[in-house]
């Protein structure tokens, strides 16, 4: 009915008129759009949201993404001009909540629900809308994650694995706010993580310098997961998986400068306690607990605490926290039972995260990208990536690519299993899906 009256009212409307009714299109399109791609939402979604708002109140718009601009025009006819609007998009900050009201926003658009006028104060209202959590507690969570990180490289429930846990707490709080420093006064993001990863570097060699048995390389490596861009590494595989090839590309370059930076500032620290005498052990971050009942609460404690960092709707905390376990669940049976490779293991564990997370998501009508993210947190390759890490240090280089290696294969396997999760979801509903233009960009026959 809404576009019936849309394309009724367009008859009879002048051709001002009509260019300024489809310029409001046009621009509540990329308005949309500059959201769900600020917010963390994959290229091939961000164009199916624009071009969906533009068909729906009786435009043939046809968007374009790139790593930070986006654009979308229309022609009515062949003896008029495009029309094209476009903007560039800086600021790429996590937000699930925002990204979730968006996403149901283009949702009901779609379904008619909603009034051009309406819908623009109302998208204008969801861009106006705070954070669901304060900055103080995003601090806190970031420690709780390194924390829980400890817990979950070989942890177990003695004194020193709680000095461990509370040192490892402290130093990634401290970096969340160092970070946040460096944020407020417009540092680049690659500085921000590299001070960011200094303070566990500083607080895992004091430990190691200590003795008495202390875990320094569990607060390192927890500390290391805190920082590790897995959600950017999804993104940007997904987006080549779905043929969007030079944006896929940009984010893979940002995520190695990002990662460059957590390394750095690992670097930085590291050789001085080497100098000092501190013993840094790489074997462990890399034992097997003896109680993977307490690695389950860890893995837990880890999603939630991520799913904060995400700005995750509350509502959602819940589910995520347990498609969290679910997925360390799998990949410790997996390793520990069948002893299958880590990497195989890390990929059938995030499909079945995936599985879980489209399957709530289309049943509830909410954005999947939300219950993903957070629940890959346990299996990001943290350990690998501190041994690889230190291998070099030690001046075993062999070592050092040998881990690094392991742990890009590892992130890699995160990224494909996300994306077969979600495709083989698709293939079994058979549900008509907005987000399916991957095909129709890349069949050649």
């Amino acid at each position: 009915m809404l576009r019936n009256r849309s394309h009724a009212a367009g008859r009879h409307a002048t051709e001002p008129d009509r260019q300024r009714r489809s310029a409001r299109v046009l621009g509540l399109a990329l308005d949309a759009g500059e959201l769900l791609l600020a917010d963390g939402q994959g290229t091939e979604d961000v164009e199916a949201a624009m071009r969906t708002v533009a068909r729906t109140y009786g435009l043939d718009g046809e968007p374009q993404v790139t790593f930070t601009m986006i654009s979308i025009s229309h022609r009515p006819s062949a003896d008029h001009g495009a029309m094209i609007l476009d903007r560039t998009v800086w600021r790429r900050a996590p937000n699930y909540t925002r990204l979730s009201a968006t996403y149901t926003f283009v949702t009901q658009v779609a379904e008619g629900r909603l009034g051009l006028e309406q819908a623009r104060r109302r998208l204008a209202a969801i861009r106006r809308r705070s954070p669901p959590y304060p900055g103080w507690l995003i601090s806190l969570v970031a420690g709780s994650l390194a924390a829980s990180a400890t817990v979950l490289v070989g942890g177990s429930a003695d004194t020193k694995a709680a000095l461990t846990f509370s040192a490892a707490f402290v130093a990634s709080f401290i970096g969340d706010r160092l970070a946040g420093m460096f944020y407020d006064r417009g540092v680049p993001e690659f500085y921000q993580y590299a001070v960011a990863a200094a303070p566990a570097s500083v607080v895992g060699v004091v430990l190691a310098l200590a003795g008495a048995g202390l875990r320094g390389s569990q607060v390192i490596t927890g500390g290391l997961f805190a920082l590790l861009p897995g959600r950017a590494l999804v993104a940007a595989v997904q987006d080549g998986l779905t043929g969007f090839y030079l944006t896929a590309a940009a984010r893979l370059v940002e995520l190695l400068y990002l990662i460059t930076g957590v390394i750095l500032g690992v670097l930085a620290v590291l050789p001085i306690g080497q100098l000092l005498g501190a013993h840094l052990r790489p074997e462990d971050p890399l034992v097997r607990s003896s109680a993977p009942a307490l690695q389950l609460l860890a893995a837990a404690g880890l999603t939630i605490s991520l799913a904060v960092l995400l700005q995750t709707p509350r509502h959602t905390l819940l589910f995520v926290t347990l498609n969290g376990a679910v997925a360390w669940t799998v990949f410790g049976v997996l390793t520990r039972q069948v002893d299958m490779s880590p990497i195989a293991a890390t990929g059938i564990a995030a499909a079945t995260a995936a599985l879980f997370a489209h399957t709530v998501s289309r049943q509830q009508k909410l954005q999947p990208l939300p219950h993903i993210s957070a629940a890959l947190g346990p299996l990001l390759p943290g350990s690998l990536t501190y041994t690889g890490v230190l291998a070099f240090i030690q001046g075993r280089p062999a070592d050092g690519l040998g881990d690094l290696s392991r742990a890009a294969a590892i992130a890699l396997a995160l990224a494909i299993g996300v994306s077969i999760g979600g495709e083989i979801t698709r293939q079994l509903r058979r549900v008509p899906s907005l987000h399916r233009l991957a095909a129709e960009r890349t069949r050649g026959y």
